[in-house]
């Protein structure tokens, strides 16, 4: 939407000063078809064109001012109620089928995963994004704080970029999970269970409320309700069942990276 109202807003001051495309276009060192994508909101309009754009229609400053709006985002919209959350809990119990989770990610990972995103990100966001994948990790420090991790095997097995990278994915995950206060466990990855359906998070703050996180590709439910708590509870326990011991995930991760 910000760039849709930033593009609408070159536009109409465009016309309010009789500059043509082609004119604004030239000016700004970009094609007709570039300018055009970006006061229809299909291209994020660039600082330089919203410069350029004030100085040529005399908008005393207005254009400019949108280049604020125009930050890349640091987090998807649908997932920024979970992210104040789980900046909060106390306990975090996350359990993931195909993906290593986003607070055990190397940056590697993450940027792997964010330039596979579907439409394609812009340089800018996916920077940002990584960035802010990194410094939500910060929060694994703190030790009075504690973190359950449930990774399917096949997330464990997939290299995703290349096999020095996912090497060194795995030996990153040996090295968090030696805190005291962060667990990883792994789930295998034959056999039926409950956990097939998807991966979801449950977090708890520390006014013993429990709170469950699903995300999907384009949306994401953060549930208070106590049923379907409940019921994402009873599912984690059921798959924590399946997983193999505290103990002997390290091993099981320590093979895959020495066969790598």
């Amino acid at each position: 939407m910000s760039w849709q109202y930033c593009g609408n807003q070159i536009k109409l001051w465009r016309a309010r000063a009789g500059v043509s495309r082609e004119d604004l276009a030239a000016e700004a060192g970009y094609s007709y078809e570039s300018l055009r994508s970006m006061e229809a909101g299909r291209r994020k309009p660039s600082p330089h064109l919203l410069q350029v754009a004030d100085e040529m229609c005399d908008a005393k400053g207005i254009l400019v001012a949108g280049v604020q709006f125009l930050k890349p985002e640091k987090y998807p919209h649908f997932a920024e109620d979970y992210m104040r959350y789980e900046a909060e809990a106390v306990v975090i119990h996350w359990y993931e089928t195909l993906l290593i989770p986003g607070l055990l990610q190397t940056e590697e990972t993450a940027r792997t995963l964010l330039h596979a995103n579907w439409p394609p990100l812009d340089d800018d966001t996916i920077e940002e994004r990584v960035t802010a994948r990194l410094e939500r990790q910060e929060v694994l420090k703190t030790q009075t704080k504690s973190f359950n991790f449930l990774i399917g095997e096949a997330a464990l097995r997939n290299p995703l970029a290349s096999e020095v990278l996912h090497k060194c994915q795995l030996l990153h995950l040996l090295a968090v999970g030696s805190a005291r206060h962060v667990v990883i466990q792994v789930v295998p990855g034959s056999g039926v269970h409950t956990g097939l359906n998807g991966p979801f998070i449950l977090l708890d703050s520390d006014e013993h409320q429990r709170l469950a996180y699903e995300e999907g590709q384009a949306m994401g439910l953060l549930h208070s309700d106590p049923g379907k708590v409940s019921l994402l509870s009873q599912r984690h326990a059921m798959i924590l069942q399946r997983a193999l011991s505290p103990e002997a995930w390290a091993e099981f991760i320590g093979k895959l990276a020495e066969d790598l």
